[in-house]
């Protein structure tokens, strides 16, 4: 049989379903257009999967096969390849967004299509309640899903002989109306410019898990303090398939034989799994709120206030630096800042999502669409309306120093930690390059009080 082997989101060869497909076989990679045509030319994330598909091009001629790189339509590269050559079948890992079922779908019009479940550890449509119908509440999903857990989740998948189908050029293979154009492979032939990625975020998925392997027994205790570095930072590895969740799945089991308590990271890998289940079932959240009718207030002011870290606010101004510098946020801080501009900006939580899937290196739409309207009180399982985080007495309780803010805003080093806790003082303060707040936080959570009753 002969087998194209679409690599997607699972750029690696350990533990890849893909090349357990045994004989006639030609692995393939689309840098597909209608993807990057919308990013900034220096996105993190193109540089970051650019280096990671050339990474398995590599590691795969070890194997003795090769990764053969396309910048096209996934539908026109089809096409190119049925004209080249004879296939029985195409095989990808499952890829659950509307576009990627669309685009999926389309492509099956032309060949038999295989999908292989890598990405999650259950598909979309598998931790169901008994009438078949989806959880809305987590912990109702995370205790069936542990239920239904199995060892065949945690299989390793291992390469078998495979012959690679020959295919011409060690090239980026760009398609158009002109044809075909044989490219070098490198960022500028994709029309980007490399950006910069922190020594953290350069790790192996093998380093990242030994690094974290002594963090592992505090992080229940140790994951919300911004400061103490006490996260994986698997999340990037996990969205863009460099490590399997199988792989991260048998690691967490060798240190629960050794007595750590791994319960509360595999909490939230199923919290992953949980929102992914939800926007495959409800696409339309990627625009609509779940429930209510709450809308922000378009203010353009405060919304350039905010994604410039000028809001006088220092642990979301802090949160954001953070974010454009590195294109990270650490995951408290995503919360204080989404409540900051839901409730107390009263923006758009959609404003606050497209800023971040702008920016975010490890942007996942389930997670960040589903966070967002979590915020905002208006989503599946959410965080009631009336509930507002006060960002001054979070910074008091998970950055009590200041190590987390004054790292990212350098302008506030020489100033005492009590005053980013201290909304009077920073609301009288006249800050070197600094600005006041420009809400107060009782006042603004009053008017977000109103504002959300009126529209129940």
């Amino acid at each position: 049989m002969r087998r194209i082997l679409w690599f997607r989101r699972d750029l690696r060869v350990a533990d890849n379903p893909l090349l357990a497909q045994g004989e006639e076989v030609l692995p393939i990679f689309i840098f597909d257009p209608d993807i990057l045509s919308p990013l900034r030319r220096d996105d993190r994330r193109v540089t970051y999967i650019f280096d990671a598909v050339v990474r398995l091009k590599s590691e795969l001629k070890t194997l003795g096969l090769d990764l053969i790189l396309f910048y096209g339509r996934p539908g026109d590269v089809f096409d190119l390849l049925l004209q080249r050559s004879a296939f029985d079948e195409v095989c990808a890992s499952g890829d659950y967004g509307m576009y990627e079922r669309d685009r999926d779908r389309d492509v099956s019009h032309r060949l038999p299509f295989r999908f292989l479940e890598d990405t999650y550890i259950f598909s979309p449509d598998e931790v169901l309640k008994d009438d078949g119908t989806p959880y809305l509440i987590f912990t109702p999903y995370y205790n069936r899903a542990k239920r239904l857990f199995r060892p065949e989740h945690m299989q390793e998948y291992r390469p078998v002989m495979q012959t690679l189908i020959p295919w011409e050029g060690d090239a980026i293979h760009a398609l158009s109306h002109e044809g075909i154009d044989a490219r070098p492979i490198d960022l500028a032939s994709l029309g980007f410019k490399r950006a910069s990625l922190t020594a953290a975020q350069r790790r192996t998925p093998i380093q990242k898990l030994d690094l974290f392997e002594a963090k592992l027994p505090g992080y229940a205790l140790r994951r919300d303090f911004p400061s103490l570095d006490g996260i994986s930072h698997l999340s990037v590895d996990l969205r863009f398939g460099t490590v399997s969740v199988r792989a991260v799945l048998r690691w967490l089991a060798g240190q629960k034989k050794r007595g750590v308590d791994t319960e509360p990271f595999f909490r939230q890998l199923i919290f992953r799994e949980f929102y992914a289940s939800l926007l495959y079932r409800f696409p339309y959240l990627r625009e609509r709120n779940f429930r209510y009718r709450f809308s922000g207030i378009d203010d353009e002011v405060r919304f350039e206030a905010f994604r410039n870290a000028r809001t006088g606010v220092p642990i979301v101004d802090a949160g954001i630096r953070q974010l454009l510098e590195s294109g990270e946020m650490h995951n408290r801080i995503r919360m204080i800042c989404a409540s900051f501009l839901t409730k107390n900006l009263l923006l758009p939580w959609q404003w606050g999502e497209r800023f971040f899937a702008d920016r975010l290196l490890d942007y996942d739409a389930a997670s960040n669409i589903l966070s967002w309207q979590w915020s905002a009180g208006t989503g599946i399982d959410p965080q009631p309306y009336f509930r507002i985080f006060n960002p001054y007495t979070q910074t008091a309780r998970f950055d009590p120093e200041g190590v987390y803010i004054k790292q990212y805003l350098p302008e506030l080093r020489d100033l005492p930690a009590k005053l980013f806790a201290d909304e009077r003082s920073l609301l009288q303060s006249d800050i070197p390059g600094y600005p006041r707040p420009v809400v107060s936080h009782k006042e603004s959570s009053a008017k977000a009080l109103e504002h959300f009753r009126k529209a129940l």
